[in-house]
């Protein structure tokens, strides 16, 4: 397994809510506006500030099978990108409740 896999797999391991993000993209600002309008804790890469980001990013594909971003994870799940986030606004209080990402 690549460096780069072992290192994003980690990430979404450690962490209850993961944002795979582009810090200019704005998909990506739209995830986290929903994700701070909810109050959530997650953890925040931006791929574009980080040496090793294009890397991380090829792995982000090879586990989930989405080269785009923000790639987003809950609970060890892969939610997918802002689309999908944004479909899930109806169930995400739960989501996040249940991954401890917000207070209950």
């Amino acid at each position: 397994m690549s460096a780069a896999k072992t290192k994003a797999q980690k990430i979404i391991d450690d962490n209850s809510v993961v944002v795979f993000s582009k810090s200019y993209c704005p998909y990506c600002r739209a995830s986290k506006a929903l994700l701070n309008e909810k109050h959530a804790k997650y953890f925040l890469l931006e791929l574009d500030e980080v040496e090793d980001g294009a890397a991380l990013q090829d792995a982000l594909e090879e586990i989930t099978g989405q080269r785009s971003v923000p790639n987003i994870f809950i609970s060890q799940k892969h939610i997918g990108g802002n689309s999908d986030l944004q479909a899930k606004k109806g169930q995400l209080d739960d989501l996040l409740r249940s991954a401890g990402a917000i207070e209950a």
